[in-house]
């Protein structure tokens, strides 16, 4: 299987002017003629458009949110992404093609996937969120051949266009697309036409309408089966607007974990430990403000839970983030990262420090792991970056942030397994 991260979202072209609407379940589509709504795809350097949450009380440590595409900044939240701070249904729709009868069932293809991107996120979020799987039980046919839509990783934009009409035009009598929070929608994987590097989600400028509602995105995927690990958690992220984090290298050639490693799904689904940084946790709304602490200037000795574990039942849970503000839209995060939940298979536990750019786009690096062991690597073989797989800072280690005032030792763990930490900054 491919270890290349999938794309997000690139630029088509307008669609010709359409819309669907529907009284029930199973109503047909309009004409052509009295259907207004037009689609576009939203560049990966721009913001959906969308209202935001009055001022958080995150504190002083928190970053603005920025015009940046999937900003870091977590001050408000952009109201064009559904939060996932509640249950949200999500919809998977079994797109086939008439050139290629389907070798798999609808049911083998949701077990692919289900119930195990729900478990990652109950896990990430601390039981906090429940997505729900609404996987349909026949396949959709396409009107055309799998071919004739040129898919692939960069989608002809006209192509993908045809590709995204056709899927809800034919998904539309058998989906009430307003019952849905997130749509997916899953190609044959063994259509001829249908490649696996394609997998991506798409965002659109100005939403569909489709049984009285807006669809904002839509997750298509590609994969085989069985699919890259955790390719549809990291899918899902993007919808609750959060970042590529790897680096696509501008000629095809060289290493594409380069900034995060294993540390974060956004950043490889292959990822050893692939646990939501805290940051993103922060962000989406799984951590309360007590459990972030804002170092500021001098020495700050603290207790930091390891970020992948649940609290106890009936624990409130300690502190899981430090964050020190390094700038205006700039910062230094640490957390522990220990063999736990999500973050079982690491193989390398301690304190992981990483800079956080509120004003750096989706792809360009808004997050980066700073190595604690930058002439060592680890993990040959199950690592997608051994440079980076030994990057915490273990105990007894101390380690001063490059080109910040920032000074980090760990001095020991406590009986429960926290890790507690010296942090010296100014």
């Amino acid at each position: 299987m491919s270890r290349i991260p999938h794309p997000e979202v690139d630029v088509p072209r307008q669609l010709p002017p359409w819309g669907l609407t529907r009284g029930g379940e199973n109503s047909r589509l309009r004409t052509t003629a009295a259907l207004l709504t037009s689609l576009t795809a939203l560049a990966a350097t721009s913001l959906v458009a969308g209202p935001a949450i009055a001022e958080s009380a995150a504190g002083p440590c928190a970053l603005r949110r920025t015009a940046a595409h999937h900003s870091e900044g977590l001050d408000t939240w952009n109201t064009a992404y559904p939060r996932p701070a509640r249950s949200l249904d999500a919809v998977m729709v079994f797109l086939s093609f008439p050139d290629s009868p389907p070798q798999t069932t609808p049911e083998e293809l949701t077990a692919d996937y289900f119930p195990a991107t729900s478990r990652f996120f109950e896990r990430a979020s601390y039981g906090r969120f429940t997505l729900n799987p609404h996987p349909r039980r026949e396949w959709v046919e396409m009107p055309e051949d799998s071919r004739s839509y040129a898919i692939q990783r960069d989608w002809n934009a006209k192509r993908r266009s045809a590709y995204l009409r056709d899927a809800v035009a034919a998904a539309d009598p058998h989906v009430d697309f307003s019952r849905y929070d997130i749509v997916y929608f899953v190609a044959d994987p063994d259509a001829p036409g249908v490649d696996s590097d394609a997998t991506k989600v798409v965002n659109f400028d100005h939403p569909m309408r489709a049984d009285g509602t807006d669809i904002r995105r839509i997750v298509t995927v590609f994969e085989r089966h069985p699919p890259d690990r955790n390719v549809l958690a990291h899918e899902t992220g993007h919808v609750f607007d959060l970042p590529d984090l790897y680096h696509r290298p501008t000629d095809g050639k060289g290493d594409w974990d380069t900034y995060v490693g294993d540390w974060d799904v956004m950043g490889s689904q292959f990822g050893l430990a692939p646990d939501l940084f805290g940051w993103h946790k922060w962000k989406l709304g799984w951590l309360e403000p007590r459990q972030v602490r804002c170092v500021g200037a001098g020495t700050e000795r603290l207790t930091l839970e390891p970020l992948a574990a649940a609290p106890a039942p009936g624990a409130r849970g300690g502190t899981k983030l430090a964050v020190v503000r390094t700038g205006r839209d700039t910062a230094i995060a640490l957390e522990a990262r220990g063999a736990t939940g999500n973050d079982h298979a690491t193989c390398t536990e301690g304190v992981l420090v990483y800079q956080v750019r509120g004003e750096t786009a989706s792809g360009g690096g808004p997050v980066e792991v700073v190595d604690a062991h930058p002439d060592s690597e680890s993990c040959w073989g199950d690592s997608v970056y051994p440079q980076l797989a030994d990057a915490p800072v273990r105990v007894g280690e101390s380690f001063t942030v490059p080109g910040e005032d920032v000074r980090v030792e760990v001095e020991g763990r406590t009986a429960s397994g926290a890790w507690t930490v010296k942090v010296t900054t100014g």
